[in-house]
């Protein structure tokens, strides 16, 4: 059972990172962004900052993008496996799911605020609280449903 959930929360984890990943290769100027504040940072340390320093951001976002790009193909790839493979040693595709969500949504909230600084209102954490406490419910409900279905079955 263990493996299980170690395969569920990695596939969440990994659904949070290939969507960050589609949010930088698809985002506007973000990685350009980014790139020009890295050369201004590291111009200044060396002390020959000039405006041609930033000049490479026109080009080099591209290939950034691109990169962004193939992590979200690999990630989701890496995903999928990670959550067949839970579902496989689980006892339950219910508390499966439910625990990949759970992974999903509070990965995607701590990534969202280290890669791109976004912060969450009190009304977000208010509903993300909601969500996974229904999740929890779910997920301590989900076998008993299953064994007393399961009990049925082999009355009849």
């Amino acid at each position: 059972m263990f493996p299980g959930v170690l395969y569920a929360l990695l596939a969440g984890f990994l659904g949070a990172v290939a969507s960050s990943s589609a949010k930088l290769s698809l985002g506007t100027d973000y990685l350009k962004g980014v790139c020009e504040t890295g050369l201004r940072t590291w111009g200044e340390q060396r002390r020959f900052a000039t405006q041609s320093d930033t000049s490479a951001c026109d080009w080099l976002h591209i290939p950034l993008r691109l990169l962004c790009g193939g992590l979200l193909f690999t990630c989701n790839a890496v995903m999928w496996t990670f959550l067949s493979k839970a579902l496989k040693s689980s006892c339950s595709s219910t508390r499966t799911t439910v625990t990949t969500a759970a992974s999903n949504l509070i990965s995607s909230a701590f990534l969202g605020q280290l890669i791109f600084g976004e912060t969450h209102v009190a009304l977000w954490w208010v509903g993300i609280s909601l969500t996974l406490s229904g999740l929890l419910v779910l997920h301590h409900t989900s076998p008993n449903l299953t064994h007393s279905q399961t009990h049925t079955e082999k009355s009849q």
